[in-house]
């Protein structure tokens, strides 16, 4: 846990429960504030971002209630763009427009990437803003998923959203219950298949030469 997180995330009720519970404080914060400041996403957290194929936003809307949005795509449709920011195509949903509402009046959210195969998670929280893309080409062109679910009907992408990363945390694997999507068991399915395939033939020609 990097010490800009600790120091954002954790504020008096967590540090008092944290005392009344464990008799200490389990994450206390970091008084040096030389080790405080927006953290910067290295080569394993952008390399981790840019692999996952859908994430969880959490935003905080003007009625007070926190709300939780899933935003998915193909592999890499979200890019890292810097060391403190990444960037991912708001796709046309539902046209409730709650989460783009909500950031329009507290940037703030958090974001959840999850990695079930390999049990791993990535929390972050940032500032996020909607990019016009007629104003932003380039945000355009490296967003860009004209072949995604399908060339003949791809998405459409209505804006580009970009966070400017304050902190993350790398969290633990426990009780994540690892779940392969179709593509990752896909060469193990092909193997299997082409094992069994071997085997049949292999059997086929034993018969027909049995057979004569």
């Amino acid at each position: 846990m990097t010490a800009h997180y600790r120091n954002q995330m954790f504020g008096p009720h967590a540090l008092a429960t944290q005392e009344a519970l464990l008799g200490r404080l389990a994450h206390p914060r970091d008084a040096d504030a030389a080790q405080d400041g927006p953290d910067r996403l290295g080569p394993e957290e952008r390399a981790f971002i840019e692999s996952r194929d859908s994430f969880f936003m959490a935003t905080h809307g003007e009625t007070g209630w926190p709300y939780m949005q899933h935003r998915g795509g193909p592999p890499g449709f979200v890019r890292a763009i810097s060391e403190r920011a990444f960037a991912f195509p708001d796709f046309r949903g539902n046209r409730q427009y709650i989460s783009v509402g909500a950031l329009e009046a507290d940037d703030r959210a958090s974001f959840f990437f999850l990695d079930a195969a390999r049990q791993g998670r990535l929390k972050l929280i940032g500032r996020a803003r909607a990019m016009d893309l007629a104003e932003r080409p380039d945000l355009a062109a490296l967003l860009a998923l004209p072949d995604y679910p399908s060339p003949q009907r791809p998405a459409k992408v209505e804006r580009a959203m970009v966070v400017e990363v304050e902190a993350f945390e790398w969290n633990c694997p426990q009780h994540i219950t690892p779940r392969f999507s179709a593509a990752e068991i896909a060469p193990t399915i092909a193997k299997i298949q082409a094992e069994m395939q071997a085997r049949i033939d292999a059997l086929e020609a034993a018969l027909a030469a049995r057979d004569g």
